[in-house]
C-alpha cells in the first residue's frame, strides 16, 4: 500500500497518513493484536520510583519487550507477569514499517498500548530507551479516535496537536524521532471497530544496532 501524508505544520519527521489501514485492515489487524494479547495479557506498568501505576494498560510483541516498574525503563524479551517470550509482531504491522519506516533493519518491539475508559490519555514523553536511536518510532491507531500532540526536543516547548482516528498511522522521524508527545485524550465511542469503546495504539520501535 502506497499513500502520501498528509502536509501538517511540525518538527521534521513527523509524517501522518490518515486512513492508511482501510477498514478491513484494520479489522484483520485487530484479530492479530488480540490474539497477542490473548497470550501476552496486558497489566498495568508502574512509574519508576513512585511506583505510581499508568493511566493505560499495556502489553509488546516482538523480540524484546518495553517494560516500566520501580527499577525504571528498559525492554525486556519476557513478560514481566507471566516470564513467558512475547508474541511475534503481527505480520500487517511488519508490513506498514516495511512501507513507511526507511530503516535498514526490522522493529524489534511492537509496544502495544490500551486505552480504556474513563482514563484515555497519555502525558507528554520521548522515546529515548533505544540503542538505535536513529530509528523511527511507527505508531498505528485503532479503535476509538484520540488527540495526538507533540511539541519539541525540550519539555516546555510549544506543542501542536492533531486528531487521529481508527487506520491511521504516525511515523516520527528525523527531528521528530526525539521530540515529545502523547496523547491529550480519547473520543470513547467514535469507532466500531473493537465493539466497545476503547483505542489500542501499536508502536513500532527499532531497539538495537542492525547487526548488533
Amino acid at each position: 500500500m502506497t499513500k502520501r501524508p498528509t502536509a501538517m505544520a511540525g518538527p521534521a519527521g513527523l509524517r501522518l497518513y490518515p486512513g492508511y489501514l482501510d477498514r478491513a485492515g484494520q479489522s484483520g489487524l485487530l484479530a492479530q493484536v488480540e490474539a497477542v494479547l490473548a497470550a501476552a495479557p496486558p497489566y498495568r506498568p508502574t512509574m519508576p520510583g513512585s511506583g505510581r501505576p499508568f493511566a493505560v494498560r499495556m502489553s509488546n510483541a516482538g523480540t524484546l519487550g518495553w517494560i516500566s516498574d520501580k527499577a525504571g525503563y528498559r525492554y525486556e524479551a519476557r513478560h514481566p507477569v507471566t516470564g513467558a517470550p512475547w508474541p511475534p509482531i503481527p505480520p500487517p504491522a511488519l508490513e506498514i514499517w516495511r512501507a513507511l519506516a526507511d530503516y535498514p533493519a526490522l522493529p524489534e518491539c511492537c509496544l502495544i498500548n490500551l486505552y480504556e475508559p474513563p482514563r484515555g490519555k497519555m502525558g507528554l514523553h520521548r522515546d529515548s530507551d533505544e540503542q538505535a536511536a536513529d530509528a523511527p518510532v511507527v505508531s498505528i491507531s485503532l479503535g476509538d479516535g484520540a488527540l495526538f500532540r507533540i511539541g519539541g526536543t525540550g519539555r516546555r516547548d510549544p506543542t501542536r496537536s492533531f486528531r487521529v482516528s481508527s487506520g491511521y498511522v504516525i511515523v516520527l522521524g528525523g527531528e521528530a524521532r526525539h521530540c515529545y508527545h502523547g496523547i491529550d485524550w480519547v473520543t470513547f465511542g467514535t469507532s466500531a471497530l473493537r465493539g466497545a469503546p476503547g483505542r489500542i495504539n501499536l508502536t513500532l520501535r527499532r531497539v538495537t544496532w542492525p547487526g548488533s
